[in-house]
């Protein structure tokens, strides 16, 4: 369990580091929020998010997948209240800012769902 964890920290760290420089790299425009603090907030909600699954798998495992639907929508919620003022205050974005906001959500929620997928038919 542990070397699991330790492991996908590994890969969600490395993934945070990289994809952020390399999406800042290629950005051109200046964003009306803080693209680090999206990245930040998704790569430690994507590590919340398979803590919990991973416990929830080892107590109960048949109810590993229900949680991590759960948290999932507590992970929507929570974005949606951290970010209610920087991000969604605005009437209207931009093209580039609707892509900056999504391309962090799918990168971790994919990193996200191979994980637990392989942790729950591990169990």
């Amino acid at each position: 369990m542990i070397k699991r964890i330790l492991l996908y920290a590994l890969v969600v760290v490395s993934a945070l580091f990289s994809s952020y420089f390399l999406h800042d790299y290629i950005i051109s425009t200046a964003l009306s929020f803080k693209l680090w603090q999206v990245y930040v907030f998704h790569a430690i909600a994507a590590f919340l998010v398979y803590l919990c699954v991973e416990i929830t798998a080892e107590k109960l495992p048949n109810q590993a997948g229900y949680a991590y639907l759960m948290l999932m929508f507590f992970k929507i919620g929570a974005f949606v209240l951290i970010f209610q003022e920087s991000v969604f205050a605005k009437e209207s974005l931009l093209k580039v800012e609707s892509v900056a906001l999504v391309v962090p959500l799918f990168l971790f929620l994919i990193i996200e769902a191979i994980a637990v997928a392989r942790l729950l038919n591990s169990k």
